[in-house]
């Protein structure tokens, strides 16, 4: 376990997947979802190098055929570590011989956690190492608990947008993958009420997505605040049919595959595409109050 401070958070993440699994506050406050495998075991998955679900679990590239887990293998995979400064630590995971069966590009990727007073920083960081362009899809999954302190229920919390916000709802499929249709988002006074229902389909998944999102409770003390770092998709989600006590808020470059399409990795629309020898950086972050 590894391990970042300063006067507002403490910040704990583990080598398998540099998945966070504590944000505590100075007054003792947990933000982060400690993990139920009654609800959901995770706490905050790394998304790479595909975000969510492959049609049949594959996809093709140069007329090949590989198999991929949902959210890739960074969820599943050990990484190295090193602490920068005692409020700044970087993971990374390189391609291996295994990987390159499943994932046959050359590269780094790397995840910088960083500490600014109550926010916390997370950088993605992917080098293509190879020779040929490489395609992949990334994103954030952390659960937020909620509630956030005694005396308040799950439906006393919302979700606030910036009153310039316009999301559209990407509409999926029951098995979880886009149908290629997509319906505005009708939010009151800028604002989605949390209620466990809204999550009896799965993910809400959100293109056109806000430059941020807060989750408060009207008269409460404690909130975290998303920001996406220009990532196109917001996906909001806890374990459909349950009343699990967290809501995940999670930022996405890409989306699942298509509807009964197998996607070609070099093909499938909004995918990121990075050349040989360039870097590719994105930040997102969250604001713990």
């Amino acid at each position: 376990m590894f391990e970042i401070r300063n006067r507002c958070l403490t910040v704990r993440a583990a080598a398998r997947g540099a998945e966070l699994q504590s944000i505590r506050g100075a007054d003792g406050t947990e933000y982060l979802w400690q993990g139920d495998p009654a609800y959901w075991e995770d706490r905050a998955p790394n998304i790479f190098p595909y975000v969510a679900r492959l049609t049949e679990g594959r996809y093709t590239l140069g007329g090949r055929s590989y198999s991929l887990p949902i959210h890739g293998f960074a969820p599943t995979s050990m990484f190295s570590c090193r602490q920068c400064a005692e409020d700044r630590m970087c993971f990374t995971l390189e391609s291996t011989p295994e990987l390159l069966t499943t994932y046959p590009f050359s590269f780094r990727f790397s995840i910088t956690y960083a500490l600014e007073d109550d926010r916390l920083h997370v950088t993605f960081t992917v080098e293509n190492r190879g020779d040929g362009t490489m395609y992949f899809g990334l994103g954030g999954h952390p659960g937020i608990r909620v509630p956030l302190e005694k005396g308040l229920d799950f439906t006393d919390y919302v979700l606030e947008f910036p009153p310039d916000s316009a999301p559209w709802r990407e509409i999926f499929s029951p098995d979880c993958f886009p149908t290629g249709e997509r319906l505005p988002f009708p939010l009151r006074n800028h604002v989605l009420p949390l209620e466990h229902g809204l999550f009896d389909d799965d993910a809400i998944v959100l293109s056109h997505a806000p430059s941020q999102v807060t989750l408060r409770a009207p008269g409460g003390r404690h909130g975290v605040t998303l920001f996406t770092g220009g990532l196109p998709y917001l996906g909001l989600w806890h374990r459909p049919r349950t009343d699990a006590p967290y809501v995940c808020l999670e930022p996405w470059s890409s989306l699942p595959s298509r509807k009964g399409i197998v996607e070609d990795l070099a093909t499938q629309p909004d995918l990121l595409s990075l050349p040989a020898g360039k870097t590719f950086e994105v930040t997102w972050s969250l604001h713990c109050f």
